[in-house]
């Protein structure tokens, strides 16, 4: 994992959300997560395309109309007020500016910034179903289709939370690897500390990534080293279950059965049994699993990301 106390990672987010006054009424959306939690730990890049593109504050509100594939923003007072281009084309600027972030959170239901939900107007005044994507995020997540994208609302759930904030902390592991020069070492070096992060959210993917990576020599590094990297994000969007963490922290606690005495494998069992009937959080067993390759130091294991793919005083797995 990247060391955060070095460098943090960079994510984009709306200005809103950072308790920024850019909003139509000139208010804001503040996320305490944000702004509060997640501040201590990345360097944001605040961005907000109505006001980057010209529009005032206040101003006129804008709102998306007409095929929710292909939905246009316009005023919601005049129509003539369509600054749908205007958007577009900053949402392609952006996305060529923005090559060293790691993630990006969006304003949820913003006819700009929106990913999902986002009401679309029909001429009868009524929204359509389904919804479309905000203008500007739209063109910026079809030029960064690996990034880990999310919107705000969604991160108050702690599973969607912490499959998010583990995705960046990846793609922040992954762009120092390039940084530092690609070679076929690293690349199998990247996947092993990645192996049981993969196999918790995305068991089939654990496996196919595995055979992609089983003969280097057999293909050029960086279309390879693409291609994979491409399956591993698309792969860790799944997020993890009671279940899949249970078969892993079981696979993990394997590599103790020399180590341990029988009262206390029957402890670990009973932590990882008692997690996955959900009687316990995730970060029981875990801690327990950390003390032990503590007291009995394991090469492999200790690469693991699975036992902490971001910092720890962000309490993830408390809620899991």
């Amino acid at each position: 994992m990247p060391d955060a106390a070095v460098s943090k990672p960079k994510i984009a987010i709306s200005a809103c959300l950072l308790g920024e006054q850019v909003r139509y009424n000139g208010g804001n959306k503040e996320s305490q997560l944000c702004s509060r939690t997640l501040s201590d730990y990345f360097d944001f890049v605040s961005i907000c395309p109505e006001v980057a593109i010209g529009l005032g504050t206040p101003r006129e509100p804008i709102r998306l109309v007409g095929n929710p594939d292909a939905p246009r923003a316009v005023g919601t007072v005049s129509r003539d007020n369509d600054v749908t281009e205007r958007l577009a084309a900053y949402g392609r600027q952006i996305a060529d500016e923005l090559t060293d972030i790691c993630g990006y959170i969006l304003m949820q239901q913003s006819p700009s910034c929106g990913m999902q939900r986002v009401k679309v107007y029909q001429d009868n005044g009524r929204p359509s179903e389904p919804k479309g994507t905000g203008i500007f995020a739209a063109e910026f997540i079809a030029h960064h289709p690996n990034l880990p994208i999310e919107e705000a609302g969604r991160l108050n759930d702690p599973v969607l939370r912490e499959n998010f904030l583990a995705r960046v902390f990846a793609y922040a592991d992954w762009q120092q690897v390039l940084q530092a020069g690609l070679t076929r070492k690293s690349l199998i070096e990247y996947h092993t500390r990645y192996k049981y992060l993969l196999m918790a959210t995305n068991p089939l993917q654990y496996k196919t990534l595995g055979s992609l990576l089983g003969d280097l020599s057999q293909h050029e590094l960086h279309i390879l080293a693409t291609d994979y990297f491409s399956r591993l994000m698309a792969a860790l969007k799944s997020c993890a279950t009671r279940g899949t963490h249970s078969n892993v922290l079981q696979h993990i606690s394997g590599y103790l059965k020399q180590s341990l005495s029988a009262e206390e494998k029957q402890e670990m069992q009973s932590l990882i049994s008692q997690y996955r009937q959900g009687v316990v959080p995730l970060v029981v067993p875990l801690t327990l699993l950390k003390h032990h390759f503590r007291m009995h130091p394991d090469h492999y294991i200790n690469q693991q990301v699975y036992l902490q793919p971001y910092p720890e005083n962000l309490s993830l797995r408390n809620a899991l």
